[in-house]
């Protein structure tokens, strides 16, 4: 794999890992990341943006196709990005929790 390819894949990582990290667990500039969250509530979205692991797929799919050198590979990079952002993750949450899915969501 020539280097530019391994820039890009740890760019993507980190960069997912950004972005969901935004999304999940932060408030954001001005509070707006937190609003949404507010006004999003308790449906299908709000509880999207209060699960890191679940942003992550969400958000490393564009990234997977920005990736990929053919269809064959799209599947692959989605979900190793997906699962590289989460060991970020867990590598670097100080609150030593695992987030596990509420009852009924499985």
């Amino acid at each position: 794999m020539p280097t530019e390819s391994w820039y890009h894949l740890t760019l993507a990582v980190f960069a997912i890992w950004r972005v969901a990290h935004l999304l999940a667990k932060e408030d954001g500039p001005w509070d707006v990341i937190v609003t949404v969250r507010l006004r999003l509530g308790n449906g299908f979205l709000g509880r999207l943006m209060d699960c890191f692991y679940c942003l992550s797929l969400w958000i490393a799919a564009p990234a997977a196709y920005l990736l990929m050198n053919g269809w064959h590979e799209w599947p692959l990079l989605w979900l190793g990005l997906s699962g590289a952002a989460c060991l970020l993750e867990q590598m670097t949450d100080r609150s030593g929790a695992v987030q596990t899915v509420p009852q009924g969501e499985k």
